[in-house]
C-alpha cells in the first residue's frame, strides 16, 4: 500500500482527490478540462508543493492534509525525467507536460502517473485520475488539520541566545 498527501483550504475538504482545482485551472501536467488530482508522495513535499504557489503575506490558517492509501496493485505509469524536455522546470511549464497528463487521462489506460516533481526532480507526484475505473479501490481518509512552522511565511525567526561558557 502507497500513501498518497495533498494539502488543501477547508473549504475543499468534503471531496479532496475529486480533480476540481485542475479540471478548473490546469496544472503544470494537466490543461483546464482535464480532471486529475494532484497529490504527493511525501507529507513534506505536499507541504512544498502547496506553500510554493502561495503568495509571500497569505498564510492560511484552514489548510488540511488529506491522504489516500494506493493499493499497490493499482493500475500506473511513470515518467522519469529522462523522458522530459530540458525545460521542464522552468517556472511557467512547457506546453508538452500538460499534454503529458492530459493524453494520460484521456487513455484511461492508468488510475495513477508518477510524475518528477520540479521543487525535488527525485520525488514524485501522483495524478490520480478520479474518472478511472480503478479510482474506487483508493481509501480516502478524513483530512486533518496541518500544522506548519510559521517561518515557512517569511516569519520571524527567534534569536538564539549565546550563553558566555
Amino acid at each position: 500500500m502507497s500513501r498518497v498527501y495533498r494539502v488543501l483550504r477547508k473549504k475543499y475538504a468534503r471531496h479532496p482527490f475529486d480533480g476540481e482545482g485542475a479540471y478548473r485551472y490546469g496544472g503544470r501536467w494537466s490543461s483546464a478540462g482535464t480532471r486529475l488530482s494532484y497529490t504527493s508522495e511525501h507529507q513534506s513535499l505536499a507541504l512544498l508543493e502547496y506553500f510554493v504557489h502561495l503568495d509571500q503575506g497569505d498564510s492560511p490558517t484552514d489548510l488540511l492534509l488529506a491522504v489516500a492509501e494506493i493499493p499497490d496493485n493499482l493500475g500506473r505509469e511513470r515518467i522519469e525525467v529522462s523522458q522530459l524536455p530540458q525545460n521542464w522546470r522552468h517556472p511557467v511549464a512547457p506546453p508538452e507536460l500538460a499534454l503529458i497528463g492530459n493524453e494520460f487521462a484521456q487513455g484511461g489506460k492508468h488510475c495513477a502517473l508518477l510524475v518528477p516533481s520540479v521543487l525535488a526532480p527525485t520525488e514524485y507526484n501522483w495524478l490520480i485520475n478520479p474518472g478511472h475505473r480503478e479510482y474506487g479501490r483508493i481509501v480516502v481518509q478524513e483530512p486533518e488539520p496541518v500544522s506548519f512552522d510559521r517561518r515557512m511565511f517569511g516569519g520571524r525567526r527567534s534569536q538564539r541566545r549565546h550563553s558566555g561558557h
